[in-house]
This record gives structure tokens, sequence and C-alpha cells, in this order.
């Protein structure tokens, strides 16, 4: 029960940043590479809120959603915009190049070096069917499900969710509708960069740590995740985030802590050779 509960809060992380991979890769065909930076820069940004300037823990976490959501709308209309008409490839080397930039200036300007995120919530826990449950641990799960809510309305319930699901359908017909295709893209990024911002916040509290290259592994394991779901589909970046932190908690109390991040990456090789499309996901062939 307990590896249950730990399965659940891992996967809740995972699940936040696989939903903005998918959203990007579902609107523009993308693979955002830098979508773990963000993650990244939403941590160290709580921190920055939380230490310096003393706000609690939801209004840290507020703010520091907007900002990465600003920057990841500057990111997409600085780097990818440019590059919309150019071939795939291209804007995929764009991104493993924008994550590279994030990571080096965060080195230079914060130093390389671990530093403690605060423990805003406390050590509190307590028992549920004879499970020991941390505040963190419910904090992270409800955050994730609320998010997750919202997302869903506004994907299917707003105008702009409307436009979106009309741009990653047939993004022609979209602009022939009068849809501002640059908008839907912005607006992607910026509700997919929130959500990163959230993650990094909750990735900062829960492990007590953080470092300018912290958003490298959860972030893959996030894309494996959106794969492992389907990439492009909402519903999948949500359940692969949730089994990829099953995984990964069922390995560790095997006693195999030390091959969860190969387990992991294995399973992408199977999917991408039994399953391509991933658990939800629609087979689509395209050039890249």
């Amino acid at each position: 029960m307990e590896q249950l509960v730990n399965a659940i809060s891992l996967g809740s992380i995972y699940a936040l940043v696989a939903l903005g991979y998918t959203m990007v890769y579902g609107i523009i065909r993308l693979i955002n590479f830098a979508h773990g930076d963000i993650l990244m820069l939403g941590a160290y940004i709580g921190f920055a809120l939380i230490s310096i300037l003393k706000l609690d823990f939801f209004s840290a976490l507020i703010l520091s959603m907007l900002a990465c959501a600003i920057i990841g709308a500057v990111i997409e209309r600085i780097a990818y915009k440019p590059l919309r008409k150019s071939a795939k490839i291209a804007a995929l080397i764009t991104a493993i190049g924008v994550s590279y930039f994030i990571e080096n200036i965060m080195i230079v300007q914060v130093g390389a070096e671990t530093k403690v995120f605060p423990d805003v919530l406390g050590k509190q826990s307590f028992q549920l069917f004879g499970v020991d449950i941390t505040l963190k641990q419910v904090l992270i799960f409800l955050i994730t499900i609320s998010l997750m809510v919202v997302l869903t309305l506004v994907i299917q319930r707003t105008k702009m969710g409307k436009a979106m699901r009309a741009v990653s359908t047939d993004e022609e017909a979209a602009q022939l509708m009068g849809i501002n295709v640059d908008n839907v893209i912005t607006f992607t990024f910026l509700l997919g960069s929130a959500l990163a911002g959230a993650a990094g916040v909750l990735v900062g509290v829960y492990y007590g740590a953080m470092t300018p290259l912290m958003g490298v592994t959860p972030g893959l394991k996030a894309f494996i995740a959106a794969v492992l779901g389907g990439i492009g589909s909402v519903p999948g970046a949500m359940l692969g985030g949730y089994l990829i932190g099953l995984l990964e908690t069922i390995v560790n109390a095997l006693g195999f802590s030390l091959y969860k991040d190969a387990f992991v990456y294995a399973i992408l090789v199977v999917i991408l050779i039994v399953r391509p499309a991933g658990l939800l996901g629609k087979n689509v062939k395209e050039k890249v």
C-alpha cells in the first residue's frame, strides 16, 4: 500500500510533464526536448519565491506556473516560430539546443551544485488504512488531479480548447475556418509550460533538492510516459505518467533501484517496436 502511494506521487509528477510533451506534439508534431528544463526553471523560481520573498507554498506554486508559462511562450516565439515552415528535424535540433542553452545559463547563474529546496510543507503525516501518508504526497496528488481537471475543461469547453483540437486535427482547414494558428500554438506552449512549472515546484518539495540538470531525467521519463500513453493523446499522457511511476516504484520495491532508469528506457524501446502509437494513440504515418 505504501508503495502504491509512492507510485501515485511519482506518477503525478511524470503525468504533469508528459501533458506538455503530448500537447505540443499533438499541435505541431514537435518533441520539445526543452520541456524538462522548464520544470527545472519552475523549481528554481519556486525556490526563490519561498526563500527570498518568503511566500507561502501555494502562492509560490501559482507564480512559478505563471512565470514558466511566459517563458514557454517566449521560447516558442523566438526559437520555434521562425522554423514553422522548415523541416521537422530543424525544429527538433533547435529544441535540443534550447535545452542545453537553458541548462548552461542556469549553471553559470546559480552554480552546478545541488541546492536544498525549502521544506515548506513540513513532515506532517497521517494514517490511512494503516499506511503512513505524508502531506506532501496528498498535496502532490490533489494538485495534479486539479490541474488535469482544469486542463480537460480548457480543452473541452473553451473556445481556445476547441481551436487547439481543430489545429491538431487539420492545421490548414483550421486556418481556413478563421482560427489564428500562431496564437493557438503559443497558447499550447503557455499551457504546457505552466504544468511543467507546477511539476518543478512539486519535484523540489518531494525530493527536497534541485540542480540545473534536474529536469533532464524527469523530462525524458515524462516523454517516455507520453509515448507509452500515445503521444498526442491527453488521456494517454496521464495514463502513461502513472504507469511509469508505478513501474519505477515496483522496481525500487524489488530491490533493483539502480536499474530503474534502465527499465524505463527499455520500455521506450519495446513500445516503439511493438506499438509505436502507444496505448491510446492513433497510428499516423509521417516523415520526420
